[in-house]
């Protein structure tokens, strides 16, 4: 799947906070994945397809420095990453062994890959900063992957913050978190994502200036046709 241009500039502002909203009103409730926070302080909010990955517990047989070698790896599941897209890797909330260091980090970055999305950790942490790659995870640990997990594949439905991830889902991160979007609901969000953000902030305003919040958040019949209003 590929996002256009102006979907992508329509998602890049609009909130996780408000993609949350607008999903809940349609019935869903468990798009935000618990424990990826961005890495790097300010982190711009980014937008993209789902690129999964996953990891199971790590068996003593599997999970070794050796397995890096294979063709399942994390090594060859990065050169398959199309340009543009997010990965979102299921790491089990494993935080005491580092999916990802700064040498795969670096090499996603040319690759294209827009952004790292995990519930797990990374290691060499410096050196990740350093690639550029903007990483929302749970924190970072010194061991290896292989340390507490074992890498089982790429391309197929995962659970990541206990969030049901498929290939191809739209991913939003900003500094709340990431959420997806599935790709049935993309062109709903697309349509009241912005609408929303733009109530909000009529809201906002009104609130600076004084307004009470019964009757203006959620809006009441007045309320409506003053913010209707206000959009001519």
């Amino acid at each position: 799947m590929s996002l256009s241009a102006e979907a992508v500039k329509i998602l890049s502002h609009v909130t996780t906070a408000t993609i949350t909203t607008v999903l809940l009103k349609k019935g869903l409730r468990n798009v935000w994945l618990r424990g990826t926070k961005p890495l790097r302080p300010g982190q711009k909010r980014l937008v993209g397809p789902a690129f999964t990955l996953r990891f199971v517990p790590a068996r003593e047989d599997l999970a070794t420095p050796e397995s890096w070698s294979s063709p399942i790896s994390t090594r060859t599941a990065i050169e398959a990453m199309p340009d543009g897209c997010i990965a979102v890797v299921d790491a089990m909330g494993v935080t005491d062994a580092g999916i990802f260091g700064d040498i795969l980090c670096a090499r996603m970055v040319k690759r294209g890959v827009s952004a790292l999305i995990t519930d797990g950790v990374v290691r060499d942490v410096e050196g990740v900063l350093g690639t550029g790659l903007p990483v929302w995870c749970d924190g970072y640990a010194a061991p290896p992957s292989v340390a507490g997990l074992t890498f089982v594949g790429w391309g197929e439905p995962i659970g990541c913050g206990g969030v049901a991830i498929f290939p191809d889902d739209v991913i939003v991160a900003d500094q709340d978190g990431a959420v997806v979007i599935p790709k049935a609901f993309l062109d709903h969000i697309l349509a009241e994502g912005a609408e929303q953000e733009r109530m909000e902030a009529w809201i906002v305003n009104e609130v600076n200036n004084g307004a009470v919040l019964p009757g203006l958040y959620p809006m009441n019949a007045e309320t409506k046709a003053r913010y209707a209003a206000s959009k001519k």
